[in-house]
């Protein structure tokens, strides 16, 4: 390999956005091309795993959701998009470890990456694409009630989220998936294609 093609940077992507509006849809279009796929709800599963550090650092906050060093995360997440301030708590708790772990991920990949996150607060200094997946709200309730969400809990949820016009001025480039699949498919491969001829 030439010195030239060494120096070249490997493409990493942060796919964002709300609930329903298709960012790991999006983001599985960029793993057809070739890209390795992140998921920081994963990876933040794994930070609150029994006996981790995070463990305990939740019961400091919450003790009756940790029981026998283990989190009953349906009881985390009934108080944490509840109120947008316990949320708050918990993401302090694992967003440095997310993006520790994420980016010791990158650095042992030689593939370009894709990284699907739900929030606009994690990985603020990296020079990352970012590219913001919107929907209007009714089509991402429809969604996720149709995948089993709950629509008083998907509403709740919605509204602890970041909003459409938070996504807008995070984003690098937005993809609006209110329409028909093939058409957002169709714009997203452009997009990819577009990522990986600039490399």
């Amino acid at each position: 390999m030439s010195d030239r093609d060494s120096s070249r940077q490997v493409p990493v992507v942060l796919i964002g956005g709300g609930i329903g509006a298709g960012k790991s849809r999006v983001a599985s279009l960029f793993a057809r091309h070739g890209f390795s796929w992140i998921s920081t709800d994963d990876v933040g599963r794994d930070v609150l795993a029994a006996g981790s550090r995070a463990v305990e650092a939740v019961r400091a906050l919450w003790p009756s959701v940790v029981d026998d060093d283990a989190i009953d995360r349906a009881a985390l997440a009934s108080i944490v998009f509840t109120d947008g301030a316990a949320l708050d708590q918990l993401e302090k708790i694992t967003h440095p470890e997310i993006e520790r772990r994420v980016r010791n991920q990158i650095a042992q990949s030689s593939a370009p990456t894709v990284i699907e996150v739900p929030v606009t607060k994690v990985f603020s200094t990296d020079r990352y694409t970012r590219v913001a997946v919107v929907a209007l709200s009714d089509v991402r309730v429809a969604r996720a009630v149709s995948r089993g969400g709950d629509v008083v809990d998907v509403r709740r949820r919605m509204a602890n989220q970041p909003t459409n016009d938070d996504w807008r001025s995070w984003a690098d480039i937005v993809v609006d998936n209110s329409g028909a699949w093939d058409q957002t498919e169709r714009s997203v491969c452009a997009l990819i294609e577009e990522i990986l001829a600039n490399v």
